[in-house]
């Protein structure tokens, strides 16, 4: 059986002593491959490894390290095909889907080759009699990833191209449920001349992310997953003095109102209510509709396009969408779907029941919906991850505002609206990360930032763009004179004039 091990020092390197896990494809239900699990000491010796490169990686200047991550884009362009399908079998996305979220993490690599203009720092001249200030930007040293199942490609590439573009040198730890892309996208990285050491690789459950977490060389931690474990990372990271940008989970919302034009609103809450199973974390997962029959126009014209979906595996080009990840996390879905009906909630749309042909294992879960959803169900309180959409409906646009700005997680939402006054009012008062107007999925383009507010951000920086290079730089700040005047010592602060 096929065995993925580790990535470190530009090469792979096996351990032996390593416990095993399992990697399984979604779509069979079926174990394809192994994982070898790190120990403390595999993982150390990665810290090790980027120690060491970062002495040399570091005084490598601005545009050479732009001129290399040139290149791996190229290469990660040439090679999507081959990427998408290992993201595919090992997550079950379908393959329109995976080329499409390797698409957004190359915008990030792009992004960081022009990393030179963000990189530069002020001068001010004369600030006092022969004395100038200025300030710059240095890296920070080892940085870690640590990343979920559900974006295998797309979430590592919004780290490390970033962290090694402003001369840190980076140790990744992706999932262990789908580990074959990140080997993939470290190979390629080598490939296109990033020396070794610079972008290590390790496999690994609680005892790597603990031992990145602990280990004094590392100096920071981006971390994406549930919002349990972002609060564990983040309190253990700084406890330990590092710096952590910790993205949890989401519950968005989706606000509908009276004058949405519904054909569209419907396609767009389909698309980001279902699509890659709804295993995203700025999946729409709330519908709120404002009016009784803004809800109703919504709900017949939503269960009329959802009999149309398919759902299958990745090698069916007709799939809209394909598995969950995992047995467990199937199983996890499969009880709120349970829960919700024991709760109150009417299930319009029961996905629990499919089996496909050919994939009786697979873990599939159809299209579900939910209407007469309470703010004080376990379905609306927590994150689904899984084809679960919660029907609301309120009377007036502040009810609904109110029960976006109510919940802990603070994510994504977006409203639906011809009008620009309720779409200016939403943007600025909604207590939110990131806010589509008319956009169900508003993730920031490269060159933005990407974060939530409230329990789904732990840190102060969001990710990539310029967040994403304020947090892997620290800040110094220089005041120089050459002046020959000799007076003495100078007992009071110094004043300048």
């Amino acid at each position: 059986m096929k065995k993925i091990s580790h990535f470190i020092d530009g090469k792979i390197y096996s351990d032996s002593k390593s416990r095993i896990g399992p990697i399984f494809n979604p779509a069979i239900g079926e174990q394809i491959a192994e994982v070898e699990l790190a120990s403390k000491a595999t993982v150390e010796m990665a810290i090790e490894s980027s120690a060491k490169a970062f002495i040399k990686w570091s005084k490598t200047t601005p545009i050479t390290r732009s001129r290399i991550l040139s290149k791996y884009k190229d290469l990660l362009i040439k090679n999507m095909e081959e990427i998408a399908v290992m993201v595919s079998k090992e997550h079950g996305k379908t393959i329109p889907d995976a080329k499409g979220s390797i698409q957004r993490g190359i915008e990030v690599v792009e992004y960081a080759t022009g990393i030179t203009e963000s990189l530069k720092g002020d001068h001010s001249a004369n600030v006092g009699t022969n004395v100038d200030s200025y300030n710059l930007r240095q890296p920070l040293g080892v940085c870690a990833g640590i990343t979920p199942f559900n974006f295998p490609a797309m979430v590592p590439m919004w780290m490390y191209p970033v962290s090694i573009a402003c001369g840190n040198t980076f140790i990744l730890k992706p999932s262990e449920k789908d580990p074959s892309c990140p080997m993939r996208l470290a190979e390629l990285a080598i490939e296109a001349g990033l020396p070794v050491g610079v972008l290590n690789v390790v496999n690994g459950d609680k005892e790597s992310v603990d031992t990145l977490l602990e280990n004094k060389d590392v100096q920071a931690i981006s971390f994406v997953g549930s919002t349990p474990i972002a609060e564990y990372v983040y309190h253990t990271g700084t406890k330990n003095n590092k710096r952590v940008q910790a993205l949890g989970g989401a519950k968005n919302h989706m606000v509908v109102m009276p004058d949405a034009d519904i054909n569209k609103t419907t396609d767009a809450l389909i698309g980001s209510a279902f699509g890659s199973a709804d295993e995203r974390c700025m999946a729409i997962s709330v519908a709120v509709c404002v009016g009784k029959k803004t809800a109703e126009n919504l709900k017949t014209k939503l269960l009329e396009e959802t009999l149309k979906l398919n759902v299958g595996p990745y090698t069916d080009e007709k799939s809209d969408f394909g598995p969950l990840n995992n047995k467990a996390h199937y199983e996890k879905v499969m009880g709120y779907i349970d829960t919700g009906e024991k709760e109150g909630a009417k299930l319009l749309s029961d996905g629990r029941n499919m089996k496909l042909q050919g994939y009786e294992n697979g873990y599939f879960v159809g299209p579900t919906i939910f209407e007469d959803v309470k703010p004080d169900m376990k379905i609306y309180k927590e994150e689904i991850f899984g084809p679960v959409l919660s029907m609301m409906t309120t009377d007036t646009y502040e009810e609904a505002l109110k029960l976006v700005n109510d919940h802990e997680l603070g994510n994504g939402a977006a409203v639906f609206t011809k009008s620009g006054m309720i779409a200016k009012h939403f943007t600025e008062n909604a207590k939110i990360g990131m806010i589509g107007v008319n956009v169900p999925i508003p993730v920031p383009v490269a060159y933005h930032s990407f974060g939530g507010w409230k329990r789904s951000l732990f840190g102060d920086h969001s990710m990539h763009g310029p967040e994403g290079v304020r947090f892997y730089t620290k800040l110094k700040t220089a005041t120089v004179t050459w002046s020959e005047d000799n007076s003495g010592p100078e007992f009071t602060i110094p004043v300048l004039s």
